[in-house]
């Protein structure tokens, strides 16, 4: 079973994610593989997310790109819209998967046996935060290990 982690009650996801990656990606213990990352998304946020990624610390750079570039299976940082894209079968990234949209994945024992830790991020609006509930459910109904990390006591 994967470990499944809501990131609730966030402001800003595109920052917070851009945040979140930074810490993820640069938490590799030395001597160890670089931790590789899969951003799920709605394709408007990741365009945005893109350009956040690129600018978003002045001395730092979080290499990535979109699935469908021909880099992706060497690059640590993939942009995706589709839980199921082909492109993804050819991406050796299995560590951690960031969910940004509000939709469940349709085969989540496939996202589960693949990635060992799922991070879902849900906002502070009211749509957001209810499909954040139903994913949440849904993930327990399944026997997930689920943790809670609520941003509005940070």
């Amino acid at each position: 079973m994967a470990r499944i982690d809501f990131h609730s009650n966030v402001s800003n996801k595109l920052e917070y994610a851009c945040r979140l990656t930074r810490k993820i990606w640069s938490a590799t213990p030395t001597g160890q593989p670089v931790r590789n990352i899969v951003l799920v998304g709605e394709k408007a946020d990741l365009m945005q997310l893109d350009e956040l990624l690129w600018t978003f610390g002045a001395s730092e750079f979080l290499p990535h790109c979109f699935i469908e570039d021909d880099a992706a299976a060497e690059t640590p940082i993939v942009l995706t819209h589709d839980f199921s894209s082909p492109a993804l079968a050819n991406v050796p990234h299995a560590d951690v998967l960031i969910h940004l949209g509000m939709r469940m994945p349709k085969d989540v024992a496939a996202l589960a046996t693949r990635f060992p830790r799922i991070v879902e991020v849900v906002t502070v609006h009211d749509a957001e935060r209810l499909a954040g509930r139903e994913r949440y459910k849904a993930y327990r109904d399944l026997g997930h290990e689920l943790h809670n990390f609520d941003q509005s006591k940070v």
